[in-house]
């Protein structure tokens, strides 16, 4: 539930850290003879920085964002995009807070556990009403200034009136049961996805008074306008993978299924999808109808075999064999993003790798075999292994670029190793690490979301 900002200019003046309340006026001289600004700039830099390279450089900011109104408090981060206002999206599960933290969510009327017991939307036991004097859950949906002020919040079973409200049943309009993706359009479109299973709900004990899908799993993402009110839904609710479903979804929508990330390529308005934690494939379709264009799994090969790829079990059981290079994506498919120079990156988060795509390539989406991964074959461009000989949940699990002309650096977080790694991109070699595994200032305990603004900050989130 923790998201940071590290700024790519050093601040002047940095009045907070998480771990020590230091006694100070307003005279930022007291800081610097302290050693505070030094400390937190060792702690928060780049290191292992590349000795050919230029590495950019960056200092956490310890006091983004502003303190929350309404004793609102955020659970695990879901999602995280910023947009082209260097505005802050944040995409958080308000499911996922445990019972000290929603001390002040109440019990729903009416709502009672097998044993009789009031229980709050979350379905935890409230039998004498709120037991703290904080905390309720946030809305799903939050966005933030570039300083960390709050504009607006809206959207999930946390949100009172949205559930029927702007999101209706009968329009489509289905939450989730795990919040998971957040990215705003270049015509300001939110979109959003969710990454439960059938028969489960991320954070939610049976059929919780907040369980918004009750149908199957999460195999859709959802268009709003950036006011929450919603436009359309591609997929629905499926009760397992098919990585090969082209209509399966509302108005002959494709399936998804536990859609983990997306991205709007303005050019031609298609929507790419990272589909996701129950599939194995990039999915293409268009952005206005939601329409089925195309789609590719590894060194892009289509069709998916699902069936091959859950029977080759976990990337260990390859990487031990010699084998670095599984003609398949391994779950989850994590994130989608694409270049200004048109090439589409994608997280193969189960197999501790990036992969890169040509989007101009004609053969890309459509059917075609490269179980070889050749360069040049399906509109597969390159890969890069990520810590290959990580062993736990995977590392690729976000990127994002830097906001030179060229988009020199890859930003991509790893959230088995706790770190974000500083990529050539042109070469996809390391520059540079930012971050470390721990809870403190500069550190990442489940690194989840990386974004960047204009100004080439980087923002972070985790589930922790």
């Amino acid at each position: 539930m923790i998201q940071r900002k590290f700024t790519a200019t050093l601040p002047a003046m940095i009045l907070t850290l998480t771990t020590l309340l230091m006694a100070a006026d307003t005279d930022t001289g007291v800081l610097k003879k302290s050693g505070f600004l030094e400390r937190l700039i060792k702690k928060s830099g780049v290191y292992n920085a590349s000795r050919t390279g230029r590495t950019p450089g960056f200092v956490i900011d310890p006091a983004w964002p502003q303190p929350l109104p309404n004793n609102w408090l955020l659970g695990q981060i879901g999602g995280l995009y910023v947009d082209e206002h260097d505005h802050v999206w944040v995409y958080n599960r308000p499911r996922t807070l445990t019972t000290d933290e929603a001390g002040l969510e109440g019990p729903v009327a009416g709502a009672k556990d097998a044993e009789g017991q009031p229980v709050n939307g979350m379905g935890q036991p409230r039998p004498y009403g709120p037991v703290s004097d904080c905390c309720k859950a946030a809305p799903s949906v939050l966005e933030f200034d570039a300083d960390g002020k709050l504009l607006q919040a809206w959207g999930g079973p946390s949100d009172p009136g949205f559930l029927g409200g702007k999101c209706k049943a009968e329009a489509g309009c289905i939450w989730p049961n795990s919040e998971h993706g957040i990215y705003v359009d270049h015509n300001d479109n939110v979109w959003i996805s969710g990454n439960s299973a059938a028969a489960s709900a991320r954070g939610v004990v049976g059929q919780a008074p907040w369980t918004t899908n009750k149908d199957g799993g999460d195999g859709f993402v959802l268009k709003f306008d950036r006011n929450g009110n919603f436009k359309m839904r591609i997929g629905g609710t499926p009760k397992g993978p098919n990585s090969n479903d082209t209509h399966g979804g509302i108005h002959e929508t494709p399936l998804l299924y536990q859609a983990a990330d997306m991205v709007v390529d303005p050019a031609t308005n298609r929507l790419y999808i990272a589909d996701g934690y129950g599939n194995r494939r990039v999915l293409i379709v268009d952005a206005e109808t939601g329409k089925y264009i195309g789609h590719f799994g590894a060194y892009g090969n289509n069709p998916v075999d699902d069936a091959a790829a859950k029977a080759a079990g976990p990337w260990m059981a390859d990487y031990t064999k010699g084998n670095k290079k599984p003609a398949f994506f391994r779950n989850p498919v994590h994130c989608v993003k694409i270049s200004n120079d048109g090439k589409i990156y994608v997280c193969d988060r189960g197999n501790d790798r990036i992969q890169v795509f040509d989007k101009n390539d004609p053969a890309l989406g459509k059917p075609c075999r490269n179980p070889g991964g050749d360069a040049g074959k399906c509109g597969f461009v390159a890969e890069q292994l990520v810590s290959e000989h990580t062993n736990i949940i995977g590392t690729a699990v976000s990127m994002n670029f830097s906001t030179d002309k060229a988009q020199s650096c890859l930003y991509v977080g790893d959230n088995a190793n706790q770190t974000i790694y500083i990529l050539s991109r042109n070469n996809l070699q390391e520059l540079g690490r930012l971050g470390r595994n721990g809870r403190n200032a500069g550190e990442f305990h489940y690194l989840h979301q990386v974004s960047v603004d204009s100004k080439g900050n980087i923002y972070t989130a985790e589930v922790d």
